[in-house]
């Protein structure tokens, strides 16, 4: 986990342009106070691309509100007709809705949610590492949720890891790892694949973001199968998936979540699923995990 560079006061120019991604549906309780985060921000983007995936209430009324004030915003809708809003391939389908429909020549591509509250500070403290740093990949800051009236850190996952709702990307790191994968895992794998083309994970203790709507609310009954699957597609193996599975669902508290996860794994395998790796990507990932699995075991012993 990294701190902001000191000298952000020094830095009155930034270079880079950036753009945002906004895949949506159905978010007319939030989306209104992430879009004023994005024009609060002392480093405006290039583009903002907001990507409305087939909303059935006021989401894109209040979207085309902001597209009027702000040229930098715009709407698309996604033409998909099914009536829900998973994880995984549909979130980055839509996702890349938005990305074609980039027009700027953009140093720093970030996926977005429709429910966070960004500090003002922002993307002019993101850009900034990635302008100091060329190594840095993949950027982000903490997301917390609200719990009786006070903001905490929401665990679920480690403070080294950049958050699928706030994920930005340099150029050079998105093309080298071939974008975002279409699969349930898309923001575990990036990182891994960043790692193993030579890019660095930064993650800012000191930029906090709200999330306005707890993870999971709506994706605890599809979780665990497509998590399984998630494995199974990123090379995992059947032990490190099994020992994955077991960790989830100790954290959980949920003795059926590792069930369920074994379950999708094994569906994937018997269908022999296409993997979104290479083996060279999947044998690194491998390697990266029975590492972090170890050094665990012997902290704890």
């Amino acid at each position: 986990m990294k701190s902001i560079p000191s000298d952000i006061n020094k830095r009155k120019h930034l270079q880079m342009k950036y753009c945002i991604i906004i895949p949506t549906r159905n978010e007319e309780k939030f989306i209104g106070q992430t879009l004023q985060s994005i024009v609060g921000q002392s480093f405006l983007p290039s583009e903002v691309i907001i990507v409305n995936d087939n909303s059935t209430d006021k989401t894109a009324e209040i979207v085309n509100e902001f597209s009027l004030k702000f040229p930098f915003m715009k709407i698309i809708h996604s033409g998909n007709q099914e009536n829900k809003h998973e994880p995984g391939s549909k979130i980055i389908e839509a996702f890349y809705k938005g990305f074609d429909e980039l027009k700027s020549n953009w140093d720093v591509v970030t996926k977005l949610d429709a429910d966070v509250i960004l500090p003002s500070d922002y993307f002019e403290k993101i850009i900034l590492s990635f302008e100091i740093n060329p190594k840095i990949g993949i950027a982000g800051g903490l997301v917390y949720i609200n719990k009786n009236e006070e903001w905490i850190y929401e665990k679920i996952s480690n403070k080294k890891h950049v958050r699928g709702a706030i994920k930005s990307y340099s150029r050079a790191c998105f093309i080298k790892m071939g974008g975002v994968k279409k699969s349930i895992g898309w923001d575990t794998v990036d990182e891994l694949l960043a790692q193993f083309y030579g890019f660095e994970i930064a993650v800012f203790s000191d930029l906090k973001v709200k999330l306005l709507k707890p993870t999971g609310n709506d994706y605890k009954k599809i979780h665990g199968q497509k998590t399984g699957s998630g494995f199974y597609k990123m090379d995992y193996g059947w032990l490190i998936s099994l020992i994955a599975a077991l960790k989830a669902s100790w954290n959980s508290k949920n003795p059926n979540l590792f069930f369920s996860i074994s379950k999708g794994y094994w569906n994937s395998a018997l269908k022999h699923d296409n993997k979104i790796v290479t083996k060279e990507e999947g044998k690194f990932i491998r390697t990266y995990r029975w590492k972090k699995i170890l050094n665990r075991f012997v902290n704890h012993s």
